[in-house]
């Protein structure tokens, strides 16, 4: 399993586009060519999303350096084997049941976290968890505040469900770190929630 000390977490950022930016190479883009866009869809920086893998590129990278797109790179050494998407609603104003989250929902979190990837080669070594804790991280840094996240509610009878459709990790994993169940949110997914203490 994966420690603290065998990695190190750095935010994204225009300095560490180009490690991001090889991560998302390795893999052809991310689900189809999504370049890790499809939850900012809807911000103004996001127009033409979609359109081709190459675009969604030059949208992230845009993001990216507008501040507006924020993740936990885990790094390894040099290369980038992992990250976890978070920001304000604002930010990413797009989620999956979007309609049923909207009808169930009390109140707007602080901060969002959205996908989680890791690198084919690092998965099942509990590097997930070191790309939420960062981004927890990261949040506490920026000043805390109330936090969401949406895994997978898996059964005993969809446990085994390959990693690679785990975009946001699952239900036990958000326990661990300390969120606490909030409602469902379409099949077999779920609103979890947490509240971060500014750093």
């Amino acid at each position: 399993m994966a420690n603290d000390t065998a990695y190190r977490i750095v935010p994204l950022s225009p300095q560490t586009w180009s490690a991001f930016d090889a991560l998302v190479q390795r893999h052809n883009g991310i689900f189809g060519g999504c370049w890790c866009t499809w939850f900012h869809d809807g911000h103004p920086s996001c127009q033409g999303r979609g359109e081709t893998a190459e675009g969604n590129r030059a949208i992230k990278k845009r993001l990216v350096d507008e501040g507006v797109a924020q993740a936990a790179l885990v790094m390894d050494g040099d290369e980038a084997i992992a990250w976890a998407e978070f920001g304000t609603p604002a930010q990413l104003p797009t989620i999956h049941h979007r309609k049923e989250y909207d009808a169930t929902s009390r109140s707007a979190p602080d901060y969002r976290i959205t996908c989680v990837f890791v690198d084919k080669r690092h998965r099942r070594k509990g590097v997930t968890e070191l790309a939420i804790k960062g981004a927890l991280d990261l949040i506490a840094q920026a000043g805390g505040g109330t936090v969401e996240g949406y895994p997978h509610d898996l059964t005993e009878a969809t446990k085994k469900m390959s990693s690679s459709f785990l975009y946001n990790g699952t239900r036990r994993l958000y326990e661990r770190l300390g969120f606490s169940y909030d409602r469902p949110k379409g099949l077999r997914n779920c609103v979890m929630v947490r509240t971060v203490d500014p750093a």
